[in-house]
């Protein structure tokens, strides 16, 4: 919740500033009002209860009346919640809980669409750390609401070797061995996963060992299967890159344990909502 008040904070300061200058000018401080919170499309809600964190922590005063709860589906015409308080303080606050929730909402509804997909298989939906700045936390708590799992927060709490640190490192022994002398000298205990471009360097990983989870970056279904032969379970396995609505089935099929989706958050159609005074 401190990450969530302090990005409020900066949110609120960006939009208001010395003032919400057009309701300051047009509605009387005393006059109170209720608004609710319209579904415009059909998809999956998120966000309600971090509207309500908001809320509260504009104008501790104002009262939320919740329909339909984080995760929860809803159709065009549905009302997700009642926010009855001060007017002026519902309309200073209306574009920020908006843009929120419809951004999350996106993220739930594209999340569970290709959760759903794959529901019958063992994969699991992960996110990746191609997030909005600052809005991460938000955006993957939507993962989440909307079915999926999250991957690594940040650069902080997992070691991921891409093909870019392979490279810089000079080569895929050197960047595994390199890693856990870190690890050992400072004494972390963090998973170690590795990118895998080819077979051939998949091959290299196994020889090799030391780390947890092999990526199977821009693999074909059918090439990770071969990759799954050579694993035979000694790893965690994760598809990524190229994973679209249309064959993530067919990714999942393979046996993979994790199948990484950029797409659930960055370039997400946010749902479309609305806040209507009543």
């Amino acid at each position: 919740m401190d990450m969530l008040h302090d990005f409020l904070k900066r949110v609120l300061e960006e939009d208001i500033q010395d003032g919400d200058h057009t309701s300051l000018a047009t509605i009387p401080a005393t006059a109170r009002g209720k608004a609710r919170l319209l579904v415009k499309e059909n998809g999956i809600i998120a966000g309600v209860e971090v509207a309500r964190a908001i809320f509260k922590q504009f104008d501790k005063n104002l009262e939320l009346e919740v329909l339909i709860n984080d995760g929860e589906p809803v159709k065009k015409g549905d009302k997700v919640f009642y926010v009855e308080g001060s007017s002026r303080s519902i309309l200073t606050i209306e574009r920020t809980v908006l843009n929120i929730m419809q951004r999350m909402s996106g993220i739930a509804t594209k999340t569970h669409c290709l959760a759903e997909i794959i529901k019958p298989t063992r994969a699991r939906l992960l996110d990746t750390r191609k997030t909005t700045p600052l809005m991460r936390f938000l955006e993957k708590e939507a993962v989440r609401i909307g079915g999926g799992y999250n991957h690594r927060f940040g650069l902080y709490d997992m070691i991921m070797i891409k093909d870019n640190h392979v490279d810089f490192a000079g080569g895929i022994t050197q960047a595994i061995d390199k890693t856990q002398a870190y690890l050992k000298k400072k004494k972390l205990d963090l998973k170690v996963e590795i990118e895998v471009r080819d077979l051939k360097e998949l091959q290299e990983v196994l020889n090799h060992g030391g780390v947890d989870r092999i990526m199977l970056d821009n693999f074909s279904p059918a090439l990770i299967e071969k990759a799954l032969d050579k694993i035979k379970g000694r790893f965690e396995t994760e598809a990524s890159g190229g994973i679209t609505e249309d064959n993530i089935l067919e990714y999942a099929l393979t046996g993979v344990d994790f199948i990484s989706v950029g797409a659930l958050t960055h370039s997400v159609k946010s749902l479309d909502l609305s806040l209507k005074a009543m």
